[in-house]
This record gives C-alpha cells, structure tokens and sequence, in this order.
C-alpha cells in the first residue's frame, strides 16, 4: 500500500487562537482585569484583518 504525505493536515491550534486562550483564561483567574473588548481583541482584530484584505482584492479585481 502506498501512503501520500500530500493529505497530512497541520493540526494544531495558531497563534492567534493560543494568545485568545491565555487571555480569556488569565481574565476567568482574576490575573489581568481588562474589558472583555481587549481580552477578545485576538478575535475581532483577526476578523477585521481578513475583511480588509476581501476588501482591497475585491476592489483590486473590480478595476481591471
């Protein structure tokens, strides 16, 4: 039987959702007391991030 190493998956979890982890953690455990704004702040700037670039290839793509 032949194995392809083409169809591993990364698995695992990324930076942003490790850093979003330790905040939401460290917040539950009374380390830091910010606003849940900032402690989600991995999340909405990830988002916002990936909507600005639809943003700007879907404007670039539209000027051709």
């Amino acid at each position: 039987m032949n194995t392809n190493d083409n169809n591993k998956s990364a698995g695992g979890i990324g930076f942003t959702s490790a850093l979003q982890i330790a905040f939401i953690v460290l917040k539950l455990c009374r380390v830091i007391e910010w606003p849940w704004f900032w402690v989600l702040a991995p999340t909405w700037i990830a988002i916002a991030f990936v909507i600005i670039v639809v943003i700007i290839i879907t404007i670039g793509v539209n000027r051709r």
